[in-house]
Order: structure tokens, then sequence, then C-alpha cells
């Protein structure tokens, strides 16, 4: 074909142009796969921006972002003009003029490189495709990418194509906005909003011409310009954005000189707080939609998902309060009961041998060690021994220390943890989540992760037992020794409980007045009655999903569960007999606001309203019955206008776990207090009782609410039955003289009983009177 053509120059030029044509089609094509993937027509259409999703609470405050690129859109309304004006007068003062490719540019780029003054000759259009498209990357090159030259060559042809193709597609407006969107700041920041943000607290209508200059010049470098690490070469680099800026026309010199003289004005720290990646309510809605997303087709780091939380930002800053106000209170009285000793201990006091260097074990770097020193423990040890300068989380703040890895893991092991959760029992929406102390050294959730020992706070399931098998709140077992003979695992065993002091009064007690008091061999012999099979069914179809052993024990609270559980399953009780499984997430937008989902509670009737309504009446009792164990409460702000509160405190053997378990009018609370390691605890009832750890904190967090009035929570009375109750429940306990009611779970009374019965307001006056007794 060529042949035909006379002029030899002629012939070679239109060969060479028939293979460049050639060569530019097999390059979109990706002819053979030699050339890698090029953006087709529908990706230009609908470019795929990685988008952080965004977590609110129910009153729509940001909580928090899950991203791989930490990334806000923004529309090109929203855009200040000194940002684009410094972006074109920087990286490139014809984009008005070109149609994606300039090659006036690129001959100066190519002329400059000649000289040894190397220029880079990209549009905006083209950084955009690289950005959007990921061109650098080895899907984008094809086999030949292996071939250095070749590669670039292949990729700077595909930058053109895409660059061409996004001019046709999209108006200049709109390619500036996608560029200011996917362009990275550093520090994990991408997008002009984000970064406005991060670096000056600013919506991106406001920023200043100083401040685009500087955001603009970050780009050049994002590490070299930081205005946080070199804040003089940041400055310099503003400088000459803004010596663009008025060479171009956007700004005058008198401007110039004015905005060069400013000094940089950062405002950090703002994206830091409403963005951080750990915390528990962040990893807790994550495992809560990771499946509604995997069945929807969405990715929670990319798509920009909105997801609004039932958390209310008030309660939960209250809650964060009172825990860790408490919270630093029991970790002194922890460190005061052990003093210098050593407090991991066995069952018999013990000092547990070789403690530390099992958590040591536990540990990466230790793998790395005993590969290093050939398993050769002495070497291990003495490098895990050797102090060097760290901060470690105290409640005064971080603190500077010099510790060995050993001293550290001695120090986190010796801090107590709490878990926190709080819910409306009518619409089943999860109000506070407080998951531990601190994430970035605690990662373990302890509201829904961590299983513990229930103890007393587990009593209620085995008086509902008994009640739905048709007792009464008024009939009676005598507080006696008892001997329980069963059969675990086809071996013959025998349980004998004992009181939490040890004794017995054989007073026949109500069912109420032995709930409210926690009397153990009272809630035995019903366990023994209504089986404790039927004690287990009765507490799942409640809400509890953990394993529970079929035992005697059972009601004593001897199983492992969680707090989120046990919340769920005392809602019921509020919720008229109806369970839901409590909801976190209530919907979930897109980043326009179009709705995705919403989540309703699915509820189901399991136990009937007028027992529902009798349980609500019998946690009223550990207020309303002698010797209650929740009288602590009355050392609060709690009893105004006919309040009523009630509750159960709970407490594991060896006060390993304590447990508060409330009810008011409006909410189901459940606090969780202990050590994580369950051999550092507390020595005795007077300070490790679930009552002096976990209910303390139920008190504050509700007096803080009760004394905001924005809160939207009064003092009330519980809720009046709304059936007809057809079992004896009024049926006042016997006065006796307790001593402190709020010293455990069970108390023995210090007189005998005076046997008549008294009225409800005589009992209400006895308990103030208890109130007022001063602490033995």
């Amino acid at each position: 074909m060529f042949r035909r053509i006379k002029s030899r120059f002629l012939r070679y030029l239109l060969i060479f142009i028939y293979f460049v044509i050639i060569f530019l089609c097999a390059i979109e094509l990706n002819f053979l796969g030699l050339f890698g993937y090029s953006p087709t027509a529908q990706d230009i259409k609908a470019p795929t921006l990685h988008v952080a999703s965004e977590l609110y609470t129910a009153d729509g405050k940001l909580i928090g972002r899950y991203f791989k690129e930490n990334r806000s859109p923004v529309v090109y309304d929203s855009i200040s003009k000194s940002i684009t004006q410094a972006l074109v007068a920087t990286e490139d003062i014809r984009f008005f003029k070109h149609n994606g490719v300039d090659f006036i540019a690129v001959a100066s780029s190519l002329l400059s490189t000649a000289q040894g003054d190397k220029r880079g000759g990209s549009t905006i259009t083209q950084q955009l495709a690289k950005n959007l498209f990921r061109t650098r990357y080895n899907q984008s090159a094809g086999l030949l990418g292996n071939i250095p030259g070749v590669r670039m060559l292949i990729i700077k042809i595909k930058e053109w194509f895409t660059a061409i193709k996004l001019e046709r597609r999209y108006s200049k407006e709109e390619i500036l906005t996608m560029y200011l969107n996917t362009v990275s700041f550093g520090n994990n920041t991408y997008g002009i909003k984000t970064a406005a943000k991060r670096y000056f607290n600013q919506n991106t209508n406001d920023v200043t011409a100083p401040q685009a200059a500087l955001l603009i010049g970050m780009l050049k470098a994002t590490t070299l310009y930081n205005p946080v690490r070199n804040p003089k070469r940041s400055l310099e680099r503003r400088n000459i954005v803004l010596s663009q800026m008025q060479k171009a026309g956007f700004i005058s010199p008198l401007q110039l000189k004015q905005y060069s003289q400013s000094p940089i004005d950062l405002s950090l720290g703002t994206v830091d707080e409403v963005g951080k990646e750990d915390s528990y309510l962040r990893g807790a809605v994550e495992r809560f939609i990771e499946k509604w997303c995997d069945e929807n087709g969405y990715d929670l780091y990319e798509d920009g998902l909105k997801i609004y939380t039932t958390i209310d930002s008030r309660l939960q800053r209250y809650a964060e309060e009172a825990a860790y106000d408490q919270m630093a209170v029991l970790q002194k009285r922890l460190e005061n009961t052990w003093g210098k000793e050593l407090p991991w201990r066995d069952s018999k006091g013990e000092v547990i041998e070789n403690f530390l260097e099992n958590l040591a074990k536990r540990l990466p770097i230790y793998s790395f060690l005993d590969k290093k020193f050939k398993h050769n423990q002495d070497s291990i040890l003495f490098y895990l021994n050797q102090p060097k300068p760290m901060k470690v989380f105290t409640w005064d703040g971080m603190k500077e220390v010099e510790y060995s890895t050993m001293d550290s893991l001695a120090h986190y092991a010796k801090m107590l943890n709490t878990g926190m959760m709080v819910m409306d029992p009518y619409s089943s929406e999860i109000k506070v989540w407080v998951g531990g102390i601190n994430h970035q050294f605690y990662k373990y959730d302890h509201v829904n992760q961590a299983k513990r020992q229930a103890g007393s706070t587990f009593k209620p399931f085995a008086y509902l037992t008994a009640l739905e098998q048709g007792m009464s709140p008024c009939d009676k077992f005598q507080d006696k020794a008892v001997k329980i003979n069963y059969v675990e695992n086809g071996e013959a065993k025998t349980w004998e409980p004992k009181n939490a002091d040890w004794t017995f009064s054989g007073i026949n007690m109500s069912l109420r007045w032995a709930m409210g008091r926690s009397i153990n061999s009272v809630t035995a012999q019903i366990t023994e009655k209504v089986g404790w099979d039927n004690v287990v069914k009765t507490a799942h179809k409640c809400g509890i999903t953990s394993h529970l052993e079929s035992v005697p024990s059972v009601s004593l609270g001897s199983n492992d569960v969680t707090v989120y559980e046990m919340v769920s399953a005392y809602a019921t009780f509020l919720n008229k007999g109806n369970h839901a499984e409590p909801i976190l997430v209530k919907r979930i937008t897109d980043q326009d606001g179009h709705s995705l989902a919403e989540f309703k509670p699915k509820t189901k009737r399991v136990i009937s309203e007028e027992i529902a309504w009798l349980m609500t009446y019998m946690l009223r009792g550990t207020m309303e019955e002698p010797g209650g164990t929740s009288q602590a409460l009355w050392e609060w702000d709690l009893w105004k206008k006919g309040n009523q509160i009630g509750g159960k405190t709970g407490t594991s053997s060896d006060y390993v776990d304590g447990w508060y378990m409330g009810i008011t009018k409006d909410l189901v609370a459940g606090v969780w207090v202990g050590n994580d390691e369950r051999s550092i605890h507390f020595r005795n009832s007077a300070t490790g009782e679930g009552s002096r750890t976990a209910l303390p904190i139920f008190a504050k967090f509700m007096e803080k609410l009760y004394h905001d009035p924005e809160s939207g929570y009064t003092y009330g009375p519980l809720p009046e039955p709304t059936v007809a109750i057809t079992r004896e429940y009024k049926c006042p306990s016997p006065r006796i003289r307790i001593p402190d009611s709020t010293r455990a779970d069970s108390l023995p009374p210090v007189l005998s009983p005076i046997l008549e019965p008294h009225s409800e307001v005589e009992l209400q006056r006895i308990n103030e009177q208890l109130k007022q007794q001063p602490n033995e």
C-alpha cells in the first residue's frame, strides 16, 4: 500500500502515522492485555470516589468516619474562589483554554527537561484522570508496563485519552470540583473539604486567599510542605502560590504584599475529634451493619454512607462523665486495697506465678523475640525488662514514665474497666454505649463482646419463672440452709449455697422481699421448685443469647453474659412483656441524603403483660423492701416528684464482677465494672460489691439526666398496670432493723422481726430512716 507513494519522506511519515494510530488503538482497546485497563464510557460517566462514610448520633452530631481515604465531597458553589484561583494559577494557568491536554505546556515541559530544568506538563484534567482511575497503578500498564520507558509512554497516553473524555463529558467547573474532591493533602486527608476542616477548621466557602494558597501549595509535596511538620517551608511555598495568583491577576500587588506578610494561622484538631477512627461506638456500629453492607452491595469504607445511630449525644456525654468519674475513684480504691502487694491471685488468695510472663506471650513482639533468641527465655525476659521512656494512660492523664514492657503490662493489667448500655425499652433504641475506659489501650468492647458472670442481676429470671408457674410476689419461702442434689454431665453433685454473710435468718420472706434483699437461699429454693432448665428457657426468651449451663446455680448468675443481653432482657419487663432486639442504627442514606434503609424493632410477646408489670413491681422492691440492695441510691438526688426506680445489684464470687441493672419510667440501664483479668479484684464487700462499684455510675448518670431540663427525661413513677392484676402483690414486709443495706447483695437482720404488716406509706418512712443511717 505504501509503495505507491513515490516520496520516501512522505512514505515513511505515513507509515509512522499509521503505526502510531494502530498503537493508540491498541492502547485504548488493551490489545491482548498488553496495555492494561482504560476507563470505559461508563467509568467516565460515573467515576468512583472513595468517600468516607459518616456516623451520626440521633440528634445529628457527627461522631466518626469509616474510610480508607478520609474524604468528604463538596459542591462547586461551596468552594471559595480563592481555592480555584490558587489551583489554576499554580497547576494549570491555561486550564480554561485547552480541551484536557495542553500541548503547548507539553512542548514547554520537554524543552525545559532537555535543558536540565524538569517541569511537569500535566493539566488539572490529566491529574484528575490520574486520581480517579489510578492510571499510575500496575493494572493500567499491562504486560508492556514492565518495560520502564514504554510504561511511562503508555500511562501518559492513557491520561491524555482519559482527560479528553472527561473534558467532553464535564464542564470546567465540574472538573475543578472533582479534582478538589479527590486530591490528597497528606495524613490520610482527601478532598478540599476535609483539608480545610483539618488545618483551618473552616468550611470551604470561608477559606481565605492565604489559606487557599497554603492548601494548594501542599499539593506539590504533602509532607515537605505540611504546615504542622514543616511550617517554614509551608510558608515559603504558600507565598510562591500567592505570587502565581498575582501574576495571573487574581490578586493585586498590594494584596500579595499583605498576604505574604501574614503568619500561618492554623486551627487544628476538629477533623481528628469528629472523624476519629477508633471508638467503641464506631466498632459497635460496624459490627451492627456489616451484614447489611454485604447483603446490599455497599462498601462501608468507600461509598460515602451516612449512618444515623439511635445514640443521644447528651445522654452519651453524661454516661461517659459518670462512668469515668467513678472509675477514677474505683481505680484508687483498688490500688489502696492491695498497696504494694501483687493483686493477681488465685481462688485461694495465692499470688499467681508467672502471671506477667504469660501475659507477655500474647504480645506480637514475643513471637519475634522467641525466634530472634531461639526460644531462650532468659534472653527474652531480659529484653522485656529493659526500661525505656514511654507514656501510659492514667486517670490523671497520660503520664511519662521509664517503664519496661513488663512494667507496662503490669500497669495496664491492674486497670479496672467498665461497660454501660442504656436503652429506651419502648422503642428498643440504644441511647448510650460506653464500651470501656479507653479504646486506644483496651480494644475489647465491654458492652457486647466481653462476657462476665452476672451475679445476682440474673436472679429476676428465677422469680419470673416462678410467676409464670403461678406464684405471686407474696408467696413465702424461709431463709434457711439449702442442700440441692443434682446430676451434671453424668456426675452426682451437691450444691449448698450460702447467703452473702454466710448466715440464715429463718424468716419467712415473700418473693418480693427475698428478691429485694437478694437472698441466695430463697432464690435457690425457688430455682429448685421451678426447675433450673426452665430458668434457662425463661432467660433465653427474654433476650439472653449466650449459652447457659443448666445447673442449680444458674439463678445466682454463675454463667457469663454481656451487658447488651442483660439490658435487652430487662427491657422486656417495661415493654409489657414484649421483647425486641435493641437497635443501634436507625437509618442509612447515601451521600446525597437518599434513604437506603431504615431499621425498626421486631417485637415478640414472650411474657404476659400482667407478669411483666409484676416484675417491674418486684424490681422496685430493691428500693422499697426493708434491706433492699438498691438503697444506696438514696445518696443521690433521685427522689423528687414521686420518682420510682427499680433495679438489681450483682456481684460474682470473690468480687470479680460488679453489676447494676436499673429501670426508670423511661429507660433501662446496665453497668458492669471489673478487671479484664479475673484474677485481679477487690478483697471484700465494702469495696467490691456491685452496689459499691457499678451502682454509683448508674446513680450519677441519672442524677445528671434529671438535673438537665433539656434532656427530656424527668422524675416520675414507673408505669401503672394497664391490665387487671389478678395475683396478690400488696404484702408489706415486716419491719426489721438492718445494718447498712448497701454493703452486700443479701444481708441478715440484726434484731428479731416485728411481724405486724405496715402500709406502703410506712415502708416509705422506714426507708427514709434507713437512708439516714450511718455506715457501719
